[in-house]
């Protein structure tokens, strides 16, 4: 989706100026002839994505429009422009809550600058907004805008849900977002702001499932130190979300069946139940229908966890909010690391566009992660993504020569290169073969080489060099004899 932009001004030829530049940026534009025109638009909560906005004008001024705008908590960054450039009017702008200032005319590189920057100041912004939401446990489904329709459907569903104390089920993919949409049903119910609690059921060794769910009493069993009041009494007041419930034991599936029909739980060595109030939300990615008929699941357990089932799309199946996802994950990143990372190139968000990502959302978000510490420059291209560019036809991913290397015209041949061998020896290996002659060495100069080898290896020490070799301390000194090394063992070590 392409960036909007709104131009407010009073003057017709700065309007269609303006408009002719934010087009040729690839911008949409869209036109208020007046500040209550342009008050107008954005109450009505369009896709507007920066403000360009005239200080003077007749009636309601770009000031009043800055005081509208706060007053009813639009948050849509806006850059001013005026003749007036004083440091007084820039100063009352900046207070007012613009973001950047522009004398007119503005060139067009110093405009489209502004653009990016605020840009990127709303975006991570709005980052930061919704972090705080989701760690205060108020995500909402405005945190999940869509432009995809089958998207749009669950979310719809999820809006429902969230009205009541229904249980939820969410099936989908790996990596599509099921605890996101959990978070938003909590925040958009009743218990917003109260506790979310997050069991993720296949990375609980099977021994402590119970007592990690149910809790336990000190010394219920060996290194049960202190008490532990489990999971479902944290979430007690708020919601529980169970993720991978299909990769919870059978005898676990026993227990929590219990506890959600009779609203209790019995902590491992308690005297007594411990009643609790959750709002259960349960994720698959596996069809928990499939492991009934094999014997996997328990089937009372699934109708009492599939009241209100629903199924988010694969990423692939909603390329419209690629884009979105895009920015949103580069301004974080940008933000975290330190970088001056402020757009993605229109090739480069092709090239994500027309990916598949079997990861789905989490594995874009790693490729972003990733793309942003690599980068160079304040804008992401091709280059970042070499690993999707390799899969997707009609991208290709040119790797600059080493230094040093010539690089030759397209078309040209490979130079041809001479292969050198190198022969790395072992000092301590003995060859079997004569050099001059190429044949065979006899066993007495073999064994001469052996003699000589361990005389120098030992440091001349006899008694240790004839119990290596596995002969009399005579017959070495006899062997000596006949290869002229009978002169001592120094001299033979030498």
């Amino acid at each position: 989706m392409s960036t909007t932009i709104l131009i407010v001004d009073d003057d017709p030829v700065q309007r269609r100026l303006a408009e002719a530049t934010v087009r040729r940026f690839g911008f949409e534009a869209l036109i208020a002839e007046n500040g209550a025109d342009a008050l107008a638009r954005l109450r009505a909560g369009g896709e507007i994505d920066v403000v360009l906005l005239d200080l003077v004008m007749p009636g309601l001024d770009g000031l009043g429009v800055l005081a509208e705008m706060r007053k009813s908590g639009i948050d849509t960054p806006v850059i001013v422009q005026t003749s007036n450039g004083s440091i007084d009017a820039v100063v009352n702008a900046m207070r007012a809550g613009a973001v950047d200032f522009v004398v007119k005319p503005a060139g067009a590189e110093r405009l489209q600058v502004s653009i990016r920057n605020a840009l990127k100041v709303d975006q991570l912004e709005e980052e930061v907004r919704r972090m705080r939401r989701r760690a205060s446990g108020a995500l909402t489904f405005k945190d999940l805008a869509s432009k995809s329709p089958d998207m749009d459907r669950v979310i719809r569903l999820a809006e429902r849900a969230a009205k009541s104390n229904i249980p939820v089920l969410i099936e989908g993919e790996s990596g599509v977002g099921k605890e996101v949409l959990a978070r938003a049903i909590q925040g958009s119910g009743e218990r917003r702001g109260k506790p979310f609690v997050t069991v993720n059921c296949g990375a609980i060794p099977e021994n402590l499932v119970e007592s990690t769910l149910f809790g336990h009493e000190k010394g219920a069993f060996t290194g049960a130190t202190e008490r532990h009041v489990g999971k479902f009494v944290e979430a007690s007041g708020g919601t529980l979300f169970l993720d991978e419930i299909g990769e919870l034991p059978l005898d676990a599936q026993v227990k929590l069946l219990r506890a959600l029909q009779e609203g209790e739980v019995d902590p491992v060595g308690g005297k007594r139940s411990v009643r609790v109030d959750i709002r259960l939300v349960s994720a698959t990615n596996r069809s928990l229908l499939d492991l009934v008929k094999q014997g996997r699941f328990r089937e009372d357990l699934y109708y009492r966890l599939n009241v209100f089932p629903m199924t988010l799309p694969p990423l692939r199946a909603r390329r419209e909010d690629i884009p979105d996802l895009v920015r949103s994950f580069c301004a974080r990143f940008a933000a975290e690391e330190g970088k001056r990372v402020r757009s993605v190139t229109p090739e480069a968000m092709a090239l994500l566009t027309r990916y598949g990502w079997p990861g789905n959302v989490r594995q874009l978000e790693n490729a972003l992660f990733r793309a942003v510490v690599l980068a160079d420059g304040d804008e992401l291209t091709v280059s970042e993504f070499p690993q999707i560019a390799a899969q997707v036809e009609g991208f290709d991913v040119r790797i600059p020569p080493a230094p040093g290397q010539p690089v030759l015209p397209a078309g040209a041949p490979e130079p041809v290169r001479e292969i050198v061998r190198v022969e790395v020896r072992d000092p301590h290996a003995m060859s079997l073969v004569v050099e001059d002659t190429g044949e065979m060495k006899t066993m007495e100069a073999l064994e001469a080489e052996v003699i000589r080898f361990a005389l120098q290896f030992y440091r001349g020490r006899m008694s240790e060099v004839s119990r290596r070799l596995g002969i009399g301390r005579s017959t070495l000194y006899r062997k000596l004899k006949d290869l002229g090394l009978d002169e001592g063992s120094e001299e033979a070590a030498a």
